[in-house]
């Protein structure tokens, strides 16, 4: 994240030789990292947000996105997966 900020506000800084703008751009870039960015702690859940963990939920997110991406993988390259199951039942 941060070598993507840095290297956001070079090109809007080199951008800005020519246009104030970009320099104005940089600056806000730079301001919302600094207050917004890693370090500084993010907003707390609304207190009647009642429901499942923070780490169960981003495990269910992580298995139902791997299970949509194996979806789309054994219907578009079927004889590939069809190969993976018979290797996989040797």
């Amino acid at each position: 994240m941060r070598g993507i900020v840095v290297t956001g506000t070079l090109v809007l800084v080199t951008l800005g030789i020519g246009n104030h703008l970009w320099w104005l751009a940089a600056g806000v870039l730079l301001y919302l990292y600094a207050t917004h960015g890693r370090g500084s702690p993010g907003t707390p859940p609304p207190a009647g947000a009642a429901g499942l963990p923070d780490s169960y939920r981003a495990y269910r997110d992580r298995r139902d996105r791997q299970a949509k991406w194996e979806r789309r993988y054994r219907r578009e390259r079927p004889f590939e997966s069809r190969r993976q199951q018979r290797e996989k039942s040797k």
